[in-house]
């Protein structure tokens, strides 16, 4: 298939060069163009716009940092709504608020245009592998069109349902399990730590026993080694994801009274210093909390 990417960022960057590998033709559009230069040696072409990118496609995928990034890429004047042919689909990838899914979905459907959200679970590293797992929510004869290119980003395809809001839900559903995982190992980790028992036993107990999913296995291990300076997402990004996730609570009018929690240990890290670093250095502020020294890496 002829492809199109918008967003060549930590993960758009790798999703795209599985594209690649794949043997799709692929059109790629960054704001940044030289993030393009490694794809076009690999035989990718650059669109000079969105809307240029997306005119002589089957597929566009998109994978933006926020909303704001996402409504100006697809409705602005070059946007990829401006050049999406009948015949071509629309997959937005990033993670996003309901409120901006509902204006894509909506926007899309207005000027008679094809759109399905598959939101992606996972880190760049699994984005490098095709590891990720894809979340994808539209039309049901659509995501079988879709299903040979979201494979390329991994083997695990989760079909949500026909609106394509319900994927993005699922999605900051998700994440919000992660971070909460981690608040959850911060707590266990300094509690045993004030006791005495270093993390890395902690660590090696838990992931040899019940608590092996990779959310412990991969975030435990960044935590116990107090890996922070090489964010595979940042602490901005967590706080944002939250954000949305409870502003969706508040849509559905459904109580999360731990997504509380975890805002404010992010809005604390914050405050001390620690926005661009990992989300996972949201154990620093629980272990300031316990009175233990803190990381020496800062």
């Amino acid at each position: 298939m002829k492809i199109g990417f918008i967003g060549l960022g930590a993960m758009g960057h790798p999703m795209a060069k599985r594209l690649l590998k794949a043997g799709h033709a692929l059109v790629v559009y960054n704001r940044t163009a030289a993030k393009a230069d490694d794809l076009v040696a690999q035989g990718a072409v650059v669109g000079a716009t969105p809307a240029a990118v997306a005119h002589d496609v089957d597929i566009v995928f998109s994978m933006l940092l926020d909303d704001a990034a996402t409504q100006d890429a697809t409705f602005g004047p070059n946007g990829i709504a401006a050049g999406l042919p009948p015949h071509a689909v629309h997959v937005c990838c990033s993670t996003i608020s309901l409120a901006q899914a509902r204006r894509l979905r909506d926007g899309h459907a207005e000027r008679g245009q094809t759109y399905v959200s598959a939101s992606v679970l996972g880190r760049p590293p699994a984005a490098e592998a095709g590891e990720l797992f894809v979340m994808a929510a539209g039309q049901a004869d659509v995501l079988d069109r879709l299903e040979p290119a979201l494979q390329c980003f991994g083997p695990k395809i989760f079909r949500v349902g026909e609106d394509p809001v319900q994927a993005n839900l699922v999605k900051l559903s998700l994440n919000f399990m992660i971070y909460s995982t981690i608040e959850q190992m911060a707590e266990v980790f300094a509690l045993n730590e004030k006791a005495g028992t270093d993390p890395h036993t902690i660590f090696e107990i838990m992931t040899g026993s019940f608590y092996n999913a990779p959310v412990h296995k991969n975030y435990g291990k960044l935590m116990v080694d107090q890996e922070y300076d090489h964010p595979g997402a940042p602490v901005t990004l967590g706080l944002k994801d939250v954000g949305m996730f409870m502003n969706a609570g508040g849509d559905y009018g459904v109580p999360l009274p731990y997504a509380s929690v975890v805002r404010d240990r992010l809005l604390s890290a914050i405050s001390a210093g620690d926005a661009e670093r990992d989300f996972v250095v949201i154990q620093e502020r629980v272990r300031q909390e316990s009175g233990l020294k803190q990381d020496s890496k800062k």
